[in-house]
C-alpha cells in the first residue's frame, strides 16, 4: 500500500509540468525486462534446432508468430486507449507474458512453442503503446529525452539475447528458460506501481486534450493530411527495412559466423551481443543528436550511414567484424527512438496509435522478413542470404523524401 500511496503523491499537479525521471527509469526498466523476455524467443534459436531438429524455415515462423501477434494487435491497443487510457492494461498484458514463458520452458513440439510466443506477442502489444504512453506523460515536454530513455531500455533488453543464449540456455538447455517467469513477475509487479501513476496522470491530460480547437478542413489543410499521411506511410516503410535488417542480423548472423568463422554457439553470441550493445547505445543517442540536428537528418543518417557498412561486413574476417558490426549497430539504431518522435510530431494527440504504427506494425512487417530470410537461407544458403540481408539499409534513401522538421513545425500544431 505505501507503494500506492507513493504513486499518487508522484501524480500531483506540481508535478505535472516536470519531467518525472523516477517513472522513465521504471518505465524503461520494464520495457529492458519486456524486451529480455522477447529477446530470449531467438537466443533460443541454437538450441531448438538441436533439440527439437527445426529448418530455419520453421524458426523463421516462430519468429513470425511472436512479431506478428505483436503488430496486428500492439496498433488496436493504441487506437483503443487513445480513445481510453487503460492503466492495469500493462500489468494484466504482463500476465500473458509470464504464461508463454512457462510454455516455452515445457515446450514438447514446434506448434506448442508457436503458441507459447503467441502469447508473449500478445503480453508485448499491450505493453508497447501504453509504455510509450506512460513516457510521454512522464516527459515533462521533453519527448526526445523521454523516448530515448524509454527505447534504451527495451533495446539494451534485446542486447541480452547473446548472453541469455551463452550463460542461461547452453548450459540448462530449454528448461533454462523458467528462469524468465522471475523476470515476468518482477515486470508484472513494477507495472502495477506505473498503473496507479498513469491513473493519477489521465484527468490532466484529458484537460488539454479538451482545450485543442478542431481545424477546419480547407483545402490547405486536406493538402496537408495528405502529406502527413505519404509521410507516415514512408515512415513506416523505412522503419520495416530497418526491422528487417535486424532481424536478419539478430536471428541469422549467428549461424553465419558459425558457417564462415568456425565458430561455436557461444563464441558467434559474442558478434550478437556487440551489434545490440552498440545498438542500445545508438538508440539514446539518437534523441539529443535529433534535438540538435533534426529528426529527418538522424534518420536519413541512420540508414544510409549504416549502408556502406553493412555491405561490407559479409566479405571481412573474423577479427574485423567485432568493431564493424558495432559500429552498424549504433548508427542503424540511432533512428529508433527518433522515428516515434517524428510519428508523434506529424499525428499529434495520438500517441498509443503512433506507437502501435511504428514500433508495432512496423516490427511486425519486419517479421515477414524473418520468414523470408529463413526460406532464403534454406535454399539459397546463409551466405548469400546475408548478402542480401546486408544490402537492406539502401533502402533508406528514400529518407529524402520525408517533410523536413521545419516544415512539421509550421504546419502541424502540437
Amino acid at each position: 500500500m505505501q507503494a500506492v500511496e507513493q504513486a499518487k503523491h508522484v501524480s500531483n499537479p506540481e508535478a505535472k509540468t516536470k519531467t518525472a525521471y523516477r517513472i522513465l527509469l521504471l518505465i524503461g526498466f520494464v520495457h529492458l525486462l519486456n524486451d529480455a523476455i522477447q529477446a530470449l524467443v531467438p537466443a533460443m534459436f541454437p538450441i531448438l534446432q538441436q533439440s527439437m531438429g527445426l529448418t530455419f524455415t520453421e524458426l523463421g515462423l516462430i519468429a513470425f508468430a511472436l512479431n506478428l501477434t505483436a503488430s496486428l494487435i500492439q496498433p488496436a491497443v493504441g487506437l483503443y486507449t487513445d480513445r481510453k487510457p487503460s492503466p492495469f492494461a500493462l500489468p494484466i498484458g504482463m500476465c500473458f507474458t509470464f504464461v508463454g514463458v512457462l510454455g516455452i520452458a515445457f515446450a514438447p513440439s514446434f506448434w506448442f512453442v508457436v503458441l507459447s510466443v503467441t502469447l508473449i506477442g500478445i503480453g508485448s502489444a499491450t505493453f508497447h503503446p501504453e509504455g510509450s504512453r506512460v513516457a510521454y506523460m512522464a516527459s515533462g515536454g521533453k519527448r526526445g529525452l523521454a523516448q530515448s530513455i524509454y527505447q534504451v531500455g527495451g533495446n539494451s533488453g534485446q542486447a541480452l539475447a547473446p548472453l541469455i543464449t551463452a550463460f542461461i540456455l547452453v548450459p540448462l538447455g530449454q528448461f533454462g528458460s523458467i528462469w524468465f517467469t522471475l523476470v515476468a513477475g518482477l515486470a508484472i509487479l513494477l507495472l502495477i506501481y506505473t498503473a496507479y501513476w498513469y491513473t493519477g496522470q489521465i484527468n490532466h491530460f484529458k484537460v488539454k486534450e479538451k482545450k485543442k480547437t478542431k481545424i477546419s478542413k480547407t483545402p490547405e489543410q486536406l493538402t496537408k493530411q495528405k502529406i502527413v499521411l505519404m509521410a507516415i506511410c514512408l515512415l513506416i516503410f523505412l522503419v520495416f527495412a530497418r526491422s528487417w535488417f535486424h532481424a536478419g542480423i539478430t536471428n541469422f548472423y549467428a549461424f553465419y559466423a558459425i558457417e564462415l568463422y568456425n565458430l561455436s554457439i557461444g563464441e558467434a553470441q559474442i558478434y550478437l551481443f556487440i551489434f545490440l550493445a552498440a545498438g542500445a547505445a545508438g538508440t539514446f543517442a539518437g534523441g539529443p543528436l535529433s534535438d540538435r540536428f533534426g529528426k529527418k537528418n538522424i534518420l536519413l543518417l541512420s540508414m544510409l550511414g549504416s549502408a556502406p557498412l553493412s555491405l561490407v561486413l559479409p566479405h571481412v574476417g573474423s577479427i574485423l567484424a567485432y568493431p564493424l558490426i558495432a559500429l552498424i549497430g549504433f548508427v542503424i539504431l540511432s533512428s529508433f527512438s527518433v522515428a516515434v518522435v517524428y510519428a508523434q510530431e506529424l499525428v499529434p494527440g495520438k500517441v498509443g496509435t503512433v506507437s502501435g504504427l511504428i514500433v508495432g506494425l512496423a516490427f511486425g512487417m519486419g517479421a515477414l522478413g524473418s520468414v523470408g530470410l529463413g526460406v532464403l537461407a534454406d535454399f539459397i544458403g546463409m551466405t548469400n542470404t546475408m548478402l542480401i540481408i546486408a544490402g537492406l539499409p539502401v533502402i533508406g534513401v528514400l529518407t529524402f523524401f520525408l517533410p523536413s522538421d521545419q516544415w512539421i513545425n509550421k504546419n502541424i500544431p502540437n
